[in-house]
């Protein structure tokens, strides 16, 4: 059961409008979980205030909040963040630490903060087919990643990196989709300046604006190259 909203998070009010549409009970699915992400698909982030909110309502309509965090440690070094481990541990479920979008080769880190949903995890990863038979590879994975904060230096630097780009397309003139503080920026460009920047770099048109402007998705990572960056950051001052 989705629900759009134009910054890409979830409030009560939202949660309140789904419980109400899936009411006519037993003639529909009965909701159980809300599924965020943070950051979320156009990179805004929770705060502590709203996840706080989030997790009293779904505690008070027994739901479970699960947290994707395939992004979340740029979530947590974004420089307006202010939600903590420990805080999304407290206000949360379930949630995972995103190995693949920050440095591993593969796979995510499942924290149950409630036990009890967990007692069965091995079986549900065993009937999905996502029991690997060398799965201590994954735990070796963050063994290290969490070492000397490894985890959270790659993803600021994603982070770092991105923002570089947005403040040279603010500096130039440009708005934005979204305002985000993490390692995804949705620039707003002409049709005519997107297919001259697709000659040289790849990267996904996200959404139409109107018939002459789209917005672009732009997405840096742990082991983008600031080299690389300024050379883009120089082929925006010349669109």
């Amino acid at each position: 059961m989705t629900v759009e909203t134009a910054d890409g998070k979830l409030r009560p009010t939202h949660l309140e409008s789904v419980l109400l549409e899936y009411s006519l009970r037993p003639h529909v699915v009965k909701p159980k979980m809300v599924y965020i992400s943070n950051s979320t698909e156009i990179g805004t982030i929770y705060n502590k205030s709203e996840l706080e909110a989030l997790s009293s309502y779904c505690r008070e309509r027994d739901l479970l909040l699960f947290m994707d965090g395939a992004r979340l440690g740029h979530a947590l070094t974004a420089d307006d963040n202010d939600l903590s481990l420990e805080d999304i541990a407290q206000y949360t479920d379930v949630f995972y630490l995103g190995g693949t979008k920050n440095g591993a080769l593969l796979g995510e880190a499942v924290i149950f903060n409630d036990s009890s949903l967990g007692e069965e995890f091995d079986y549900v990863l065993k009937q999905r087919g996502a029991l690997l038979a060398k799965g201590r590879i994954l735990g070796i994975q963050f063994l290290e990643l969490l070492r000397d904060n490894l985890y959270f230096n790659l993803a600021r630097h994603a982070n770092v990196q991105a923002q570089k780009i947005a403040a040279a397309f603010r500096s130039e003139g440009y708005s934005f989709l979204t305002e985000s503080s993490t390692n995804q920026i949705f620039p707003i460009l002409t049709k005519q300046e997107i297919t001259k920047l697709l000659k040289k770099y790849d990267f996904y048109i996200w959404k139409n604006i109107d018939e002459t402007h789209a917005a672009i998705r732009l997405i840096t990572s742990w082991a983008t190259p600031e080299d690389i960056v300024l050379e883009f950051v120089e082929e925006i001052k010349l669109l």
